[in-house]
């Protein structure tokens, strides 16, 4: 028998950055390292790949190519020149040598058959991957000591949360997704298409149309969005303020003085400065970029998607309706252990406004619980390294490339799916209960 791989490496393969990292005993947080999930051609011609975007000084006109659109990997040919360079490249802090490593990658929810087999070809067929096991990202989040979050401690878990509500809001989209015993619970699976890329957009068309013209600059947007935006916990109120005070005495208005990239001058927020009829008091080669009500209208369409003629539910809206597709005896400790994750959670006034709107929504006699990591970005792939310091739950999980040269793909679909699990955390019955949903909401009915 072949030993087993010595290397276990933990991919987060999101829409905009991947984050990975090897899951070793002493990994922390800071171990997890992010790369830019995209190809990128500037200016000059140059086409920049992953983590050289990191040395660029000049994102002006810049324009991107994503493998992952809409939350699924679509492109395998822009995937595997970022996948060549972050893993098998000699200078890269994430080289590895694949027939020595198991892989643990995440996916989106319910993501096509067709895609997820030609993701284990790749895997097992190009990178040869000595074994590997694929996931829906927030099912990793419950492997995390979530009852931490409460406490602000920094112990490790040894077995999955019976019960959580992953609010995962990211680049391409939001999902709630609820998580029993370790296992999606797929008909409560809820997803809005409002992410960070459809806000970056509307940002662009707002500024484009009311100051400079923005429509070929989505990273400087982007850039402006994260300094500037936050969510309103009084949307009305606000509104109102920014329609009868002056910009000079209005405390919402700010200034975004843009950046230079001749010179490598980066662009950042201020206090908002009226300009003058006499000289200038600034800088004369500075633009400078006003905003207004667009710092919470544009995240407000997390809660509002109708405001912009989408018909889908808020995000407390969606939590509620999930909710009314899982078993009712586990709807209590889903609303008591609600976890933000995802880069929108870094909004600031994200959590506040969601508490505020879910509290009505919620049963009286029900506790709800909302809690945010330290850095929502990197808690899933937090999660996939405590998964993998569980050796034994691993093995029960992932799939060698043995397996996979024998049975082909279809071991695969099977052992992902949990049809080939037996015992373990989370208990077959219960395991085995998850996917019956359709009987279990007659039975719960």
């Amino acid at each position: 028998m072949p030993s087993p791989p010595s290397t276990t490496l933990v991919v987060d393969n999101g829409s905009y950055t991947i984050k990975a990292g090897f899951a070793t005993e002493d990994a922390a947080p800071e171990n997890c390292v992010q790369v830019p999930n995209c190809l990128a051609r500037a200016r000059d011609k140059r086409v920049l790949v992953g983590q050289q975007l990191e040395n660029c000084r000049d994102f002006g006109s810049m324009g991107f190519r994503r493998p992952v659109e809409k939350g699924y990997l679509v492109n395998w040919e822009a995937e595997k020149e970022i996948w060549d360079r972050t893993f098998l490249d000699p200078d890269s802090k994430l080289q590895c040598d694949p027939q020595d490593t198991t892989l643990v990658l995440t996916e989106a929810p319910s993501a096509p058959p067709s895609l997820q087999t030609n993701c284990d070809q790749m895997v097992f067929e190009e990178y040869e991957f000595s074994a590997y096991y694929r996931c829906v990202g927030p099912t990793l989040v419950p492997w995390n000591s979530i009852s931490n979050l409460h406490l602000h401690s920094n112990s490790i878990s040894s077995a999955p949360a019976e019960a959580c509500l992953v609010v995962d809001s990211g680049f391409s989209h939001t999902h709630i997704a609820p998580i029993i015993n370790g296992q999606l619970w797929n008909s409560g699976v809820r997803r809005i298409d409002i992410g960070g890329k459809f806000l970056t957009n509307y940002l662009k068309e707002l500024v484009s149309m009311r100051t400079y013209n923005m429509m070929e600059e989505p990273y400087l947007i982007n850039q402006v969005k994260e300094a500037v935006c936050y969510i309103s916990t009084d949307f009305s109120a606000d509104l109102e303020k920014c329609k009868s005070l002056k910009n000079s005495a209005n405390p919402i208005v700010l200034d975004y003085v843009l950046p230079d990239y001749n010179s490598g001058k980066g662009g950042h927020r201020r206090p908002h400065v009226p300009k003058k009829a006499g000289p200038a008091t600034g800088r004369d080669d500075e633009q400078v970029m006003v905003l207004g009500n667009e710092r919470f209208t544009v995240p407000e369409l997390l809660f509002s998607p109708f405001d912009v003629g989408l018909k889908q539910a808020g995000i407390a809206e969606a939590t509620m309706q999930s909710l009314e597709n899982v078993p009712e005896r586990y709807r209590n400790i889903l609303l008591a252990n609600i976890v933000v994750v995802g880069g929108n959670a870094n909004i600031p006034g994200f959590l506040e406004r969601f508490e505020t709107e879910l509290r009505p929504l919620a049963p009286v006699e029900a506790v709800v619980r909302i809690v945010k990591p330290e850095n929502p970005v990197t808690y899933i792939w937090q999660g996939g390294v405590a998964l993998a310091r569980n050796k034994v739950e691993l093995q029960r999980r992932r799939v060698t490339r043995a397996d996979y040269l024998e049975y082909g793909s279809v071991w695969c679909v099977k052992k992902f799916a949990g049809e080939m699990l037996g015992g373990g955390n989370g208990g077959g019955g219960e395991v085995k209960e998850s996917r019956s949903h359709k009987k279990r909401r007659v039975d719960d009915s």
